[in-house]
């Protein structure tokens, strides 16, 4: 077996994708303006998707309030919901 990591799959691909091509790099560990730089929203629209429950946010170091796990997390269910809605039409 190869320990190469260029043969590694990519741990965060749909968040990883959106980051390179917004030109920013992944990070451990990010606040609400940086979930809004990637997303194109604003902190406020991040804040509300956290109270409705749609973003995952946790109190981490730092400010911080979101793992790129979570992040991922919510590129694929906005994925879903959207496969789901184009379905029920």
């Amino acid at each position: 077996m190869s320990t190469n990591s260029e043969s590694q799959p990519t741990r965060y691909p749909l968040l990883e994708s959106l980051l390179a091509q917004k030109g920013l790099s992944l990070q451990g560990i990010y606040k609400y303006k940086d979930a809004a730089r990637i997303f194109g929203a604003s902190v406020r629209t991040i804040q509300q998707y956290v109270r409705d429950r749609k973003l995952p946010c946790r109190d981490l170091p730092a400010r911080g309030r979101f793992l790129s796990e979570d992040l991922e997390a919510y590129l694929k269910d906005c994925r879903r919901r959207g496969d789901d809605e184009k379905r029920a039409r």
